[in-house]
């Protein structure tokens, strides 16, 4: 099991309906989070930070607050993310950018800014962890969502790759697929229009499942866990 009190945890998307309910569950669970988003106003409690993720130092700056602040790291939680909807033949340079500096280069340039302070969690006796959150399309591309998979597909790759190599030294990486959620993120895209997905999981119980999954130590979250 992994001791989520006490633990200090960045939880990055923490102005978003599941990150922000994350950020809330491990708050309740003991841990000392730092929540970290774009939106000043959703964003809660002392200690939280504002980053634009598609600027390549906003990753790094995060992870330097969170050592800053509170002199170590145990566990990051990457929830921050974007959509776009429309056809695979259609989508434009600028949408396809933007959906991969937030959804793909962003998780990979915080685990490798946050790695050496949960290394040297892990030396200390530690059980740290990342979590990333690429989601069912990562498994199952969908149609009218093609950049929006890719993007997410990339991320689930990289993580499941940089997993191997970070549990030698006493990090777990956990990749989460939830399916669609109801949250706000797909009445906000940076492209198209949402069509009608239908009622989607509840946002509430996801964010249960994370922190129940960082706990217990598991190491992978497909779509499946979820259901």
């Amino acid at each position: 099991m992994t001791e989520l009190a006490g633990a200090v945890v960045l939880v990055v998307g923490a102005s978003g309906g599941l990150g922000g309910r994350i950020a809330t569950q491990l708050e309740g669970a003991g841990a000392t989070v730092v929540r970290a988003g774009r939106s000043a106003e959703r964003l809660i409690g002392p200690g939280a930070y504002l980053a634009d993720l598609r600027e390549p130092q906003g990753a790094a700056s995060l992870v330097a607050a969170a050592l800053q602040a509170h002199g170590r790291l145990d566990g990051v939680i990457v929830a921050a993310g974007v959509v776009a909807f429309g056809p695979a033949v259609e989508v434009d340079d600028e949408t396809v950018s933007e959906l991969f500096e937030t959804n793909a280069f962003a998780p990979i340039r915080i685990l490798r800014a946050a790695a050496p302070a949960l290394l040297e969690s892990a030396a200390g006796g530690g059980k740290p962890f990342v979590v990333t959150l690429s989601g069912v399309v990562s498994e199952a591309p969908t149609a009218g969502m093609a950049a929006y998979s890719a993007s997410k597909a990339a991320l689930a790759a990289f993580m499941q790759a940089a997993g191997r190599e970070l549990r030698r030294g006493g990090v777990r990486v956990v990749d989460a697929r939830p399916g669609h959620t109801s949250t706000e993120l797909s009445q906000h895209p940076v492209a198209g229009v949402a069509p009608a997905f239908g009622a989607g999981l509840d946002p509430d119980a996801v964010a249960a499942r994370i922190v129940s999954a960082v706990a217990s130590d598991e190491k992978d979250l497909p779509s499946a866990a979820f259901s």
